[in-house]
Order: structure tokens, then sequence, then C-alpha cells
């Protein structure tokens, strides 16, 4: 019982520790993604962030969904470096890098994952395009007619 209690209490925190960093420094998208990976990880049977700084936790989980979502790269938007996120939770990026790396492992992320992808990132993935047929790799549009690729429109506009 005094788990469920510790788990809920941590992780209500980790939600406002990662909240407050998304809501100066990122976007809504990454709160709700930061939010979503935090019930998952208070889902495991060994719930990751019981043992260890919050700091840590909370800067990791920032830093395994932006290294998902090109967050470390200039060119996107909007872009925060690590050390950004280091200096923001007071952690070395040494820790906090290999406490993301865990998440990322532990829960099978990768680029462009439709759970942990942000709205910009699903929309730009190259692989939505395609489709695996027979052990072929081959465009979507070739099996739409005119009514589906309308329908698809329509889905993208959503």
């Amino acid at each position: 019982m005094k788990d469920k209690v510790a788990i809920e209490e941590k992780s209500k925190k980790l939600a406002e520790m990662t909240a407050r960093f998304c809501d100066e420094k990122l976007d809504d998208d990454y709160k709700q993604l930061c939010q979503k990976l935090i019930i998952k990880m208070k889902r495991k049977r060994n719930v990751p962030f019981l043992s260890g700084k919050l700091e840590i936790w909370a800067a990791a989980i920032i830093y395994a969904l932006g290294r998902l979502n090109f967050l470390f790269d200039k060119s996107f938007e909007p872009y925060v470096s690590g050390d950004d996120i280091c200096d923001y939770f007071g952690t070395s990026r040494s820790t906090t890098s290999q406490k993301a790396r865990l998440i990322l492992d532990t829960f099978k992320m990768t680029y462009y994952d439709d759970e942990f992808s942000t709205t910009r990132m699903r929309d730009r993935n190259p692989f939505s395009k395609f489709a695996m047929m027979s052990g072929f790799i081959v465009p979507i549009d070739a099996f739409m007619d005119e009514d589906d690729e309308q329908i698809e429109e329509g889905r993208k506009k959503r």
C-alpha cells in the first residue's frame, strides 16, 4: 500500500516538474507526451522513478522524448539543447543521458514512434507513405482511388 502512495506522489511531482519545463521552454505537445510517458512508467512492475532523484528522472523523460523528436537539432522547432535540460533540473548530462537511454530501451521507443512522436514529427514521418505488401515496400497512394484520397486528406486536416 505504501508503494502505491509513493508512486502516485512521485508521479504527480514528476508531472509537475516536466510540465513546468514544457510551459517555459517547449510546447503543449511535449507536455502531453511527458504525462503519457510518466503514466506508462508508473504502470511498470518495477517503477523506475521510485529510486533516485526526481530531478534526474524529469530531465531524463524530457531528454528521451527530445531525442526521439529531434529536439536537439537547431533546424527543428522547438529547439532545446541537452545542456539546457540538465541545467534547468541541476543534473549532470552523463546521468541524464543514461536514464534517458534506460527509458528508451525499457519502452522500446524509436524514431517516428507513433505513441511518443510530436504532432509535427508524425506529420513529417517519411515512412507513413509506405506499406509492406507481400514482402515489398510500396507507396500507399498506389492502392488508393479518388475516394480514398479524399478521406485521407480529411483525416490529415483534423
